[in-house]
This record gives C-alpha cells, sequence and structure tokens, in this order.
C-alpha cells in the first residue's frame, strides 16, 4: 500500500528524483570544516521558528515592547528557553555564517564554478548581520535604544546619502515608535523573505554544482 502511494505521488511530482539529487547524492571526501553550512542551515531554521513563536507575544510598540519581553521571559511557559534559543542563536548564526565563509575562501571553494554559489553566500552573511542588527533593538531597553542610536549614527556618517539613510532607518531624525515598527517590520518580513530566496538558490547551486573537495599539496 505504502509503495502504491508512493508511486502515484512520485508519477506525478517525481519526488524520488529530487530525494536522490539532494540526498543520495555523491560528495568528495571531506572533513568537519565542511559541516559549517549545514550547521548555519540548522540555527537558521531554529530561529525561524523561535521567532515565529515570540511573535505571539511580543508587541512592537514603546509602550508595550520592553513588558511583552518580560512577559515572554517571566510568564510564558519555556518562554525564558525560547528566548534564550533565539537571542544565543543570532550570535551563533553570525559566528558559523563568518566561519563557513573563512572556510571557502581559505580552500578556494569560491572559484570556478562556484562563483554565483559564492556571490549569494555573501549577501546571506549581509542579511544574517542585518537580522542581528535589525533584532538588538526590539527588547526597547536602554542598552538596544543606545546601541542601535550609535549603529544608525554610523550609518549615517557615510559620505553623501549618509543623512538619507539614517532617516530611512529612523524613519525620522530621532528613535521612535516609528524606529521601532520599522525595525520589527524589517526583522519578521522584509529579511526572512530575502533569507528564504536566497538560500533557495544558494542551496540549488550546492545540488547543482556540488561541493569542492579539500585541495592537495600541490594545488
Amino acid at each position: 500500500m505504502t509503495t502504491r502511494v508512493g508511486d502515484w505521488f512520485d508519477e506525478r511530482l517525481g519526488w524520488r528524483g529530487v530525494w536522490e539529487a539532494i540526498f543520495l547524492r555523491k560528495i568528495p571526501k571531506v572533513n568537519w570544516l565542511f559541516t559549517l553550512g549545514s550547521a548555519t542551515l540548522f540555527v537558521a531554521t531554529t530561529q525561524i521558528v523561535t521567532g515565529i513563536l515570540l511573535t505571539i507575544y511580543y508587541v512592537p510598540t514603546p509602550d508595550h515592547a520592553y513588558d511583552s519581553v518580560q512577559f515572554i521571559t517571566t510568564q510564558v511557559p519555556a518562554g525564558w528557553f525560547i528566548r534564550g534559543l533565539h537571542h544565543y542563536g543570532a550570535s551563533a548564526m553570525v559566528v558559523l555564517a563568518a566561519l563557513h565563509m573563512l572556510r571557502v575562501i581559505f580552500m578556494g571553494a569560491y572559484k570556478f564554478p562556484r562563483e554565483m554559489t559564492w556571490f549569494t553566500g555573501v549577501v546571506l552573511l549581509v542579511i544574517t548581520v542585518g537580522f542581528g542588527f535589525t533584532g538588538y533593538l526590539l527588547p526597547w531597553d536602554q542598552k538596544a535604544f543606545w546601541a542601535t542610536t550609535v549603529g544608525t549614527q554610523i550609518a549615517g556618517a557615510a559620505p553623501g546619502v549618509g543623512d538619507w539613510v539614517l532617516r530611512i532607518m529612523r524613519g525620522g531624525e530621532e528613535l521612535s515608535a516609528i524606529t521601532l515598527a520599522r525595525f520589527f517590520g524589517v526583522h519578521v518580513w522584509v529579511l526572512p523573505a530575502a533569507l528564504i530566496l536566497l538560500l533557495a538558490i544558494h542551496m540549488y547551486l550546492v545540488i547543482r554544482i556540488g561541493i569542492s573537495a579539500p585541495p592537495k599539496k600541490e594545488e
């Protein structure tokens, strides 16, 4: 019965071919450094799940943001655990993504024919840093407020377009309710959409082209 159902879906979806292409493909003999990309993907998935759970209780307004975070931490069952996973997972994701990029550089895995894989990976690293920056303001405490003030001032120091960038990021001259709402919207809608799109392209390229073997001594 199971085989017949599987055959029925395979004739219409070709899922067995997809399974074989993703999970049964041949890979060169590698070491543990080659698992950094998979580790980053795992942490990214954890961040998405915990982030969705946090949005159930989080309120992105200056009057309620801090109280809602405290409520999650102290009152919601396992809320402290979910918030902790999301908080420390953000740092872990940045570290793992950076280490993954360094491994690619040191082992020359960015060269032909994997240039597009490299470019999408660079954009994914920028998106990862963007998650950390936008998410830092959301607790709306003193540390988050002043850290974001400094961060936006740094962006505003760019020659020519600095003032325009500062206004876009803050939604005005100073940090306000608009800033919090803007950071929240970017954090839960814009960046996740970009992440999923780039991840799909990145994973397609990894599966399509394959991963590079560690360089030999003579190389």
